[in-house]
């Protein structure tokens, strides 16, 4: 898309009593119903950055059942909405949808449930995807010169993006360009970490090509900052947005955060090629223009980087890329997905997370999360939000989750799969 008309995002302040009737507004404020055709199917592209659930992480329920909903009410064919998850190997979506608790909402709507990585979801090699459009891509030509593949499915389908307010050690803020990472690439995405910034360009340009239409909706309810995306400090910040231009969403929530969006390269990139508005004073608010101008001074995530964040950083762009780097390309790779495993979730989420997590809990969403399944909302959201939450997991059953997760990894593992289907018969 080129910027022929001004981008809009829309912005809103909620809390559990209206959330779902704040999500209803939103979406229509920013216009959705002219940007999704009623025809294609759309999928409902849900983020899963942590299988835990870990506030600001990943999409949380409400924002799911709120955009469901949404177009329910508005007359869209449940038969053709369908959610829709990635797999990365450090990452168990089955897990994770469970424990995010998105999984009750899809079901209790009845919707079809896709896991992109699942038998019998076919890939399409980009080139028969989008055809000439790859010689502009900016680096993923170079990182796969053999080329990639992308969900058959996508082609002629809708999508919403379903990311969250949060940092990243990678790319400084998150949202609905990096939410496409996980869906549109196959299982070497940790490929593009060096070129993470212009990987996200060339995957929205991709996006733009092959999808009937795109939509974000970003749930503010908890924020984080910090080294996220995952060991995040958690913050309560009430806010909702959506937009139909995944570029000024995202430069939105980062001015928000309180960074400078045109200093981000991703977001400058696709900018300046067009692809979307960066600029916030070419952006046009509209629904709660005094919360959309707040700044929340949001720590950067290269301030205090865990000790994984920053043996990463120094593995693709610092000390260790001599050393280290050319590992990722070969059958050893697995080390790596052992250490993510063992650092996040055998040490940090049962040291720091789970206490973050409980904390988190006392807040109204957190008490809205821990109750979920007992609560029966209206059309407005959730007059009653249960008992006091007493929801959490033991250092015990979170070491042996860690162990369930490690075991899942290595079996999923790109490169040993590789090597099983090399031996001979």
């Amino acid at each position: 898309m080129s910027r022929k008309r001004r981008s809009r995002v829309a912005v809103l302040r909620s809390s559990p009593r209206t959330v779902l009737r704040d999500y209803h507004e939103l979406m229509n404020l920013a216009g959705y119903q002219d940007e999704l055709p009623r025809d294609r199917d759309t999928a409902l592209k849900v983020n899963i950055s942590w299988h835990h659930f870990y506030p600001a992480a990943s999409t949380t329920p409400w924002q799911l059942e709120g955009a469901i909903r949404a177009m329910k009410e508005d007359g869209y064919d449940p038969a053709l909405i369908h959610a829709c998850h990635n797999r990365t190997v450090v990452i168990d979506a089955r897990l994770g949808e469970r424990e995010n608790k998105q999984l009750p909402v899809v079901d209790a709507h009845g919707l079809r449930n896709v896991h992109l990585y699942d038998p019998g979801e076919a890939w399409l090699d980009i080139r028969e995807a989008i055809g000439d459009l790859a010689d502009r891509f900016l680096v993923l030509n170079d990182v796969y010169p053999d080329g990639f593949s992308i969900p058959k499915r996508f082609i002629g389908e809708n999508i919403i993006h379903l990311p969250t307010v949060k940092t990243h050690y990678f790319t400084t803020t998150t949202g609905a360009m990096k939410n496409a990472f996980g869906g549109l690439l196959n299982e070497r995405r940790h490929w593009t970490h060096p070129v993470i910034h212009e990987t996200l360009v060339d995957l929205l340009r991709i996006q733009q090509s092959i999808h009937s239409g795109i939509f974000a909706v970003m749930d503010g309810t908890f924020a984080g900052d910090g080294p996220g995306p995952r060991c995040m400090n958690v913050h309560v910040k009430n806010v909702i947005l959506a937009s139909a231009d995944q570029v000024a969403i995202d430069a939105v929530a980062a001015r928000m955060m309180g960074f400078d969006p045109l200093g981000i390269r991703y977001i400058r990139l696709a900018h300046d090629l067009e692809l979307g508005c960066g600029d916030p004073a070419d952006i046009e608010i509209v629904g709660d223009r005094q919360a959309a101008a707040e700044n929340w001074h949001f720590e950067s995530p290269l301030e205090n980087l865990t000790f994984a964040g920053r043996m990463q950083h120094e593995i693709y762009w610092g000390r260790l890329k001599s050393i280290l780097e050319w590992s990722l390309r070969t059958w050893l790779a697995p080390w790596s997905y052992i250490a993510s495993v063992v650092y996040h979730d055998a040490w940090w989420y049962p040291r720091l997370g789970n206490r973050r997590m409980r904390q988190a809990l006392q807040s109204d969403w957190g008490r809205l999360f821990a109750n979920w399944e007992r609560l029966d909302p209206d059309d407005r959201g959730f007059a009653d939000l249960g008992p006091e939450p007493s929801w959490g997991h033991s250092t015990g059953q979170l070491l042996a989750m860690a162990g369930g997760i490690l075991g899942t990894a290595m079996r999923e593992s790109p490169e040993l799969a590789a090597r099983k289907r090399r031996r001979p018969k």
